[in-house]
């Protein structure tokens, strides 16, 4: 017998209570962009390990009916009537990157989803809950089965002892232990990649920041680093994590802080202090780019590689969404040549959402940009914003075009750019 790849799922929703369950008789629905798409099993993945399922209140789930052959909006559980029902999304564990979003519609348009990325799921009978994803890193960087509380917990223990003062390794104690960071787990477990969390101001007001929000309903994940580390705090958290590490990596720039660019006082001869003691290791830094000379500066005391968080190449619809303060869009460009001029390593880290990412206009944008600028490599992040909130946005930003399908492009960029990297995660230079 085959896979039957085109069978459709069938829809997933939660009642009140947060019991999520399948609708016998409705197909599962997803969307991308404005478009409708009933889920089938070619298109979908079993839900990988550590995603998470999410009701979503407030909301209407979309369905297809298959008696009526057409895609409706429900208010009640069509099995028991009167009781209310609430479309159900993913959140995919990293690594995955959303094919399309989950399928709903809006009571008010003011009010929005929380921070996270809503993936479109479906029940696939014996294969249970799958997920419209496709892998595009297999690294283990993040899988929680390797993030042993216990382990953690003795890192912990260890750095208390061995570094009382440093009050970046309490914060990042915190980011473990409260915060659930992946990040923050692998620097006490002494694997992969650590953070070096810096900057407490930003010069940008992202509407997806999950560090700081002014917006009424919008709540940050997380709270921001409240001070600026020294450069001997940076260098001992550094120099901690790199001996014990094969191909370790530092990264300046996470979700707790703001950009990294605006700590550069601390940063610039922090990186001198690690690199007097050692050429081993990565220096990374993931920031919004706004500040091309400090971040040639920065590649000349010792920064091996950058990763660009961007989620348009189109100037309109990038500031529509990074709001920058103190910058424009052609600094991130100036900043991305002057990588490229000092031979370092460059990484997209290409805020994605299915019919807006892969529309024809921002496809076309993007082939030129990479055919004009030094990219070595395109991270594949879903964006963590109301995917509904996030179209409209766009849409008046930069215009409404078809959709080609998120697997659609990579295919095509992996022809059209044969050097160009594709994942989720900072590789080590050893691999660049």
């Amino acid at each position: 017998m085959g896979r039957h790849p085109k069978k459709p799922l069938e829809a997933v929703v939660a009642n009140q209570q947060g019991e999520i369950f399948e609708l016998e008789g409705y197909g599962a629905a997803a969307m991308a962009g404005d478009h409708k798409i009933l889920l089938t099993r070619g298109e979908t993945i079993e839900m990988p390990y550590g995603s998470e399922l999410m009701m979503l209140p407030q909301r209407r789930p979309l369905v297809f009916d298959f008696d009526r052959g057409e895609f409706i909006t429900l208010e009640t559980n069509p099995y028991d009537p009167g009781e209310p029902i609430f479309p159900v999304a993913v959140f995919n564990s990293p690594g995955y990157v959303n094919r399309y979003t989950s399928a709903y519609e809006n009571r008010s348009k003011e009010d929005l989803l929380p921070l996270f990325s809503y993936g479109a799921v479906g029940w696939g009978g014996k294969k249970g809950f799958c997920s419209a994803a496709i892998l595009v890193d297999k690294e283990p960087r993040q899988d929680l089965r390797l993030m042993p509380l216990k382990g953690i917990k003795k890192g912990v223990k260890q750095m208390q002892k061995k570094y009382p003062e440093n009050r970046l390794m309490r914060h990042l104690e915190r980011c473990a232990l409260e915060y659930s960071c992946p990040a923050a787990k692998n620097f006490f477990l002494g694997r992969f990649e650590a953070p070096l969390p810096t900057s407490r101001a930003c010069n940008a007001n992202c509407l997806g920041c999950i560090s700081f929000q002014s917006t009424d309903n919008l709540v940050a994940c997380q709270e921001r680093i409240s001070f600026t580390p020294t450069p001997l705090e940076i260098a001992e958290v550094s120099l901690e994590h790199i001996p014990k590490v094969e191909k370790a990596v530092m990264s300046f720039g996470q979700g707790c802080e703001g950009d990294p660019l605006t700590a550069f006082d601390v940063i610039e001869p922090g990186i001198r202090l690690i690199r007097e003691k050692t050429d081993r290791g990565t220096m990374n830094m993931n920031t919004n780019a706004g500040m091309p000379d400090r971040l040639g500066r920065l590649f000349d005391s010792g920064l091996d590689s950058v990763r660009v968080s961007i989620n348009s190449v189109r100037p309109s619809c990038y500031t529509a969404y990074f709001r920058p303060k103190s910058y424009e869009f052609q600094d991130v460009i100036k900043s991305i040549e002057t990588a490229g001029e000092k031979g370092k390593f460059v990484s997209l880290n290409y805020l994605n959402c299915p019919g807006v990412t892969d529309s024809e206009l921002e496809f076309q944008a993007l082939q030129l940009f990479l055919e004009r600028y030094p990219v070595n490599m395109i991270q594949w992040r879903n964006l963590n914003f109301d995917p509904l909130a996030y179209n409209r946005i766009m849409n008046k930003a930069g215009g409404m075009s078809p959709g080609l399908g998120m697997e659609a492009i990579i295919r095509e960029l992996e022809r059209l750019f044969p050097h160009l990297r594709h994942g989720y995660f900072n590789p080590p230079k050893e691999n660049f």
